[in-house]
Order: C-alpha cells, then sequence, then structure tokens
C-alpha cells in the first residue's frame, strides 16, 4: 500500500509488543552496586543483564559470583546471564544455583553448542544464544529451534558505553522474522537509546539490554518510562 504522505512506510502501531527492559548491571556504578540494582527494580525493569566476562573470550573481565549474588539479594527480578566466556558448558549447574534465569552462550565458545543448550533447557531455564556483529544467521540457524531467546549484539562484546552499530539492523529485521516462526524472544543489547529503540521494536526486537541511557540518569523510574515512551 503506498503512503500518501510521503515515501516512508506505514507502520501499524498496534504490532509493536510491550517491550522488556533488561538494565545492564556492567554499567552500574558499582560503588553503590547494591542501591543500584534496588533503584533499577524499582523503577520498573523487568530484568537484571549480568554480562560474565572471563578475559579470554572477550578481552574484559566483567560481573562475577559477587555482582550475581548481590543482585539475587536486592532484587526480585529475572537474572539474564550472557556468558562472555569460553566453554559455557562447564559452567551452567554453577549459575543455574546462583539464581539465573535466562542463560546466554555464544555459540562458536561452546564445542557442542546444542548440549550446553540442552543442558540449560534441562535445569528448568531458559536457553539464549548471542550473535555477535559478524555472527551470521547462517552461522547458527540450526540452532534456533533449541532456544527461546536470542540476544544480537549490536557492538562489540566485552566493554559497555559502545556506539550502536548501525549495519546490525538488516540482520536484526532478519532475526525479527524468524522470532515468529521458532517462537525465541528477541532481544539487542548495545547502545540502546531512545533515539533508536523504536525502529528495533519495528524490526521484531521485543527485549532490550539498556546500559548507560539508564544508569547514570537522574531518574530511574524517567528513564524506563521515556524508552517505553519512545516505542
Amino acid at each position: 500500500m503506498e503512503n500518501p504522505i510521503g515515501n516512508k512506510p506505514i507502520v501499524n502501531e498496534a504490532v509493536i509488543k510491550e517491550i522488556a527492559i533488561h538494565p545492564s548491571v556492567l554499567c552500574a556504578d558499582h560503588n553503590i552496586l547494591a542501591n543500584e540494582i534496588r533503584l533499577v527494580s524499582e523503577a520498573g525493569a523487568d530484568y537484571l543483564h549480568i554480562d560474565v566476562m572471563d578475559g579470554s573470550y572477550v578481552p574484559n573481565f566483567g560481573c562475577g559470583t559477587e555482582v550475581i549474588k548481590v543482585a539475587k539479594a536486592r532484587s526480585e527480578l529475572p537474572l539474564d546471564v550472557h556468558l562472555m566466556i569460553k566453554d559455557p558448558g562447564r559452567h551452567i549447574r554453577f549459575f543455574c544455583d546462583l539464581g539465573a534465569r535466562i542463560i546466554t552462550i555464544h555459540p562458536d565458545a561452546a564445542a557442542d553448542a546444542e548440549g550446553v543448550l540442552a543442558a540449560i533447557k534441562g535445569y528448568g531455564l531458559t536457553p539464549g544464544i548471542a550473535l555477535n556483529p559478524d555472527t551470521t544467521i547462517e552461522d547458527v540457524k540450526k540452532l534456533l529451534p533449541f532456544v527461546d531467546h536470542v540476544l544480537a549484539m549490536t557492538v562489540v562484546p566485552g566493554f559497555g558505553g559502545q556506539a550502536f552499530m548501525e549495519s546490525t539492523v538488516e540482520k536484526i529485521t532478519e532475526l525479527g522474522k524468524l522470532a515468529n516462526e521458532y517462537g525465541f524472544t528477541l532481544c539487542v543489547d548495545g547502545g540502546i537509546s531512545r533515539s533508536n529503540i523504536k525502529k528495533l521494536a519495528l524490526c521484531g526486537v521485543t527485549n532490550f539490554v539498556v546500559g548507560s541511557a539508564l544508569f547514570g540518569q537522574e531518574d530511574y523510574t524517567c528513564a524506563i518510562k521515556a524508552l517505553r515512551e519512545a516505542v
């Protein structure tokens, strides 16, 4: 159908599902971590996103055991644990016992990614895979029947505060179509802000990891509300 007022496509706003906000604990002020977690939980977040980094799969360390324990103690929100580590299968039971609800792995970091996803599912958790900016859909398509959560990285993983990579939008659009086909939740992580969240929602993204657009703001309730209203 042609748009009578220009070349932009007509968008049915009703197709945008209610979004879920996952504050990235990596971007919180860790000097007052317990308070930061309490504040974002009270502000209306839906999950707590925790990046576990081993300094090997990515060139940084982050969010170890104690951070997860603080998050579990200070919030009732479900924990979304993103394992940026090599051989994640060795640690699934460990993160299950710490209270993870979602566990996302990088398929290229696991010798048997399908087996790791089955183990996550076996513990009653939500299994997920993460796609780096240079990971293609073909690289992971065989795993889509075994996942309930797909995390599309819109920055190179390992560090917070990076700028959103526009080059990832085409892939995210294709993932949005596949999310309907396979039934997984589509989440994005990296440089998410009010300026790009609606565009991504229209691609089929329902879950958003948010770092600097939330942490460091004066009012976390207003910041989360602004993100929802932008969609």
